[in-house]
């Protein structure tokens, strides 16, 4: 964070400035809501939480050379200055809008069912070619995560990626009126947040509430191949469009598959055409390079930049992450799920060598259609001829119906547990060398956890 006084911090989200005067001037260097991350000269925000009221921290803070603190009650005897405030949640929002209004950097704000992360990592490295990029960190992509997203954004940084997620309508316009995004990117429509969103028109016309907060004159890229998002053409302006469509904007052809070590594709666009490899596997990563291209060559990078942003992408933790070990290969992808995630990890399984083995677990948030939409993963792993799917949770317990019901006569392995522990004591006897191994499932499952067995006893 950069030149903003807490005086100016106290004006931005209307609070109440207590203490000495003469720091009203102070300009804070971060902005935090985790006191063990207090630096001197950070700005604190105390928010109720349900198990945890950061208010009993305030003390720590200060010894920790806090500059000031946002409470919403007032600290008895404070070793600094505080700024009082009705709800520290909406004023951190506050504050965020009115320091992202300080800056001129270019700022890509990021959106889809699916794909968020994936592209948000390929975009970030794309534009790390020519620009030093901030990006968002892990899930911090609501309405806490943003606000200290943004508040990261310093002086060295020359352009910013930012995700926002959302399960609800009303949610992107306020994170969109934070993030106010001079790119604005969506990478498809798909069947997530459907207890809120109901339909995926629904979850369409809550995603393009990105549009009206961005910036004036903003440019908006999409996935055209998307039969949600192509309907935005009659738009004015109207968006970029990328896909497989030669009729696109811009689009990919001769794409190859290299199994497990990614794909090869060229990329057509407006500018000229090149040949890309992109190192991590799964045929959705062709759409993340692709919009990835269309950002780049919307910021002005060459394609040669481009061509090297993508090439050397990175793995995340938990997103499509090889692992190699001594027995087998471990495909991380447990960070999270949803009905077209985890057919597209299957897809990306398909294309192993050796036994194909999926580790699936419960998918949340999907509404009154919950068990229809795990059966039909099922039915989608079984017609990929995965020949072993282990399933954990209750709702998994539909996922092994729809294997049964595509393949009747068993010649694929199925089985299912109802807990992580039940998996790991069957698991010796039914993982075999040489095994190329999917792990997904919804955050809250903990799969991590399984990729953690996997990684120990792989070796």
């Amino acid at each position: 964070m950069k030149h903003m006084s807490l005086a100016e911090i106290a004006t931005a989200c209307g609070g109440t400035y207590v203490g000495d005067d003469s720091l009203k001037t102070v300009e804070v260097n971060g902005v935090v809501i985790d006191s063990r991350k207090v630096e001197p000269g950070y700005l604190f925000v105390a928010v109720k939480g349900e198990r945890v009221d950061g208010h009993t921290f305030i003390p720590s803070v200060f010894d920790k050379g806090a500059a000031c603190v946002l409470c919403e009650d007032a600290p008895e005897q404070p070793a600094g200055p505080y700024i009082q405030v009705s709800s520290t949640l909406e004023a951190i929002k506050a504050i965020a809008a009115c320091y992202r209004s300080t800056l001129t950097i270019p700022v890509v704000g990021i959106s889809g069912s699916v794909g968020k992360t994936s592209t948000k990592e390929m975009i970030a490295s794309i534009l790390g070619q020519h620009f030093h990029v901030l990006k968002t960190e892990g899930n911090f992509n609501n309405e806490i995560g943003l606000p200290l997203t943004i508040f990261r954004i310093r002086e060295e940084h020359e352009a910013a990626v930012l995700e926002m997620g959302i399960s609800d309508f009303g949610e992107m316009t306020t994170l969109a009126s934070m993030a106010k995004p001079t790119v604005c990117v969506l990478t498809n429509i798909g069947l997530c947040h459907l207890e809120n969103l109901k339909t995926r028109d629904g979850i369409l016309k809550a995603k393009t509430e990105m549009f009206d907060q961005a910036m004036p004159g903003a440019q908006i890229i999409v996935n055209g191949d998307d039969d949600k998002l192509i309907t935005l053409k009659s738009r004015t302006p109207q968006p970029t469009f990328f896909g497989l469509d030669p009729s696109l904007d811009l689009y990919a052809e001769n794409v190859e598959n290299l199994g497990l070590a990614g794909s090869r594709c060229d990329f057509v666009t407006k500018a000229g055409r090149f040949t890309a490899t992109i190192p991590i596997p799964g045929h959705h990563m062709v759409y993340n390079a692709l919009a990835g291209t269309a950002v780049g060559l919307a910021l002005g990078l060459t394609l040669d930049e481009i061509r090297a942003g993508i090439e050397t992408l990175k793995p995340v933790s938990g997103r499509n992450h090889l692992i190699h070990t001594d027995k087998w290969d471990i495909l991380d992808d447990c960070y999270n799920a949803n009905p077209v995630s985890m057919a597209a990890s299957l897809d990306v399984l398909t294309n192993a060598l050796g036994r194909k083995v999926a580790i699936l677990g419960d998918m949340g948030e999907l509404g009154e259609n919950e068990k229809l939409l795990h059966y039909n993963v099922g039915c989608h792993a079984a017609d990929n001829q995965i020949d072993a799917i282990f399933a954990v949770g209750e709702l998994s317990k539909e996922l092994v119906k729809g294997v049964h019901a595509k393949d009747p006569d068993g010649k694929l392995i199925c089985k299912h547990f109802d807990t992580k522990e039940a998996l790991f004591e069957a698991l010796p006897l039914l993982l075999m060398q040489g095994d190329s191994i999917l792990v997904k499932a919804s955050h809250f499952m903990e799969f991590p956890e399984i990729v953690k067995w996997l990684e120990d006893h792989g070796n």
